[in-house]
């Protein structure tokens, strides 16, 4: 999967009892990946949000393939795998240090104005990024 990758080492506190990430700890995971890939764009989440747009993730699946386990080093893969108006879509991946298939996820996205809460279209700049990623 060619996309933007980032790393993480997993932490003690996103492990259960027997050191195996805990299911609910993808999730942040993946988030740092889409939230990577933008900065990657030229785009920060932040400067999003200073601009009165929001992201939030109105749909998500993820398959657990293999645990991920205390202390290894995590490759986050994301995509862009379409967009659409006011809609975003990714396809995500995590391997282990062995490349080892751990995780794999499918996200979509809406671009919302932070007052009204309403979808909006993304701004200009926004959609030159994405029509260069598709």
């Amino acid at each position: 999967m060619n996309g933007h990758k980032v790393e993480v080492r997993v932490r003690y506190g996103e492990t259960d009892q027997m050191g195996v990430v805990y299911h609910g700890s993808y999730v942040p995971y993946f988030e740092i990946g889409r939230v990577e890939w933008l900065r990657n764009k030229g785009v920060s989440y932040k400067s999003l949000e200073e601009s009165g747009i929001a992201l939030p993730i109105v749909s998500m699946h993820l398959n657990y393939k293999k645990p991920a386990r205390y202390d290894d080093v995590l490759t986050i893969n994301t995509k862009l795998k379409k967009y659409s108006g006011v809609k975003i879509e990714f396809d995500c991946e995590i391997r282990n240090e062995n490349e080892e298939l751990l995780t794999t996820a499918h996200f979509i996205l809406v671009f919302v104005n932070t007052k009204s809460g309403k979808p909006i279209v993304p701004p200009n700049y926004i959609l030159e990024i994405l029509k260069a990623e598709v």
